[in-house]
């Protein structure tokens, strides 16, 4: 969450010639609202099962750069269905990720937090851990960094083969 997976995505599918898929935003799409909607109407539970749907289904095709939501590797299917291609883990330290989303109220899981800083942290300890296990590869993110982390990653591509 916040750390920089739909626009590092983008550029990577770009320079590898893959299509770009961002689960969180074909979710909103089939849904034909916000995820933010979708957890006032369903709950968390709700939007969980459209995006097992989603993972499931964009794991079946080849030659895409996806970009999952924050909590999609927390759910042992997801993590099931994204073992199936190369995953990346973009670590961003969670202070950097709090000054990016500081003043972003559109992700339901940090708008009712009474301390947005604190939530991010236990967020980030909570799932650091399962992301290293899932991880293929793990890339250290950041602002300044988004050219260098598209440039290491295609030559990942590249040179595995994928």
């Amino acid at each position: 969450m916040g750390a920089g997976k739909t626009t590092v995505g983008k550029k990577l599918a770009h320079r590898i010639g893959w299509s770009f898929v961002d689960t969180d935003q074909l979710v909103e799409k089939r849904c034909g609202t916000t995820i933010s909607v979708i957890f006032e109407v369903e709950g968390e539970k709700g939007f969980r099962a459209r995006e097992q749907k989603i993972i499931e289904e964009v794991m079946n095709k080849r030659k895409q750069v996806i970009a999952s939501g924050g909590g999609a590797p927390i759910e042992l299917k997801n993590r099931k269905a994204l073992e199936k291609g190369f995953v990346v883990y973009l670590f961003v330290e969670p202070l950097s990720i709090w000054k990016r989303l500081k003043t972003d109220d559109s992700r339901p899981i940090l708008r009712s937090s009474r301390d947005l800083k604190k939530t991010i942290e236990k967020l980030f300890n909570d799932r650091d851990h399962i992301y290293r296990e899932l991880a293929d590869h793990v890339v250290i993110g950041g602002n300044d960094q988004i050219k260098q982390v598209v440039s290491n990653l295609e030559l990942i591509v590249k040179s595995k083969q994928i």
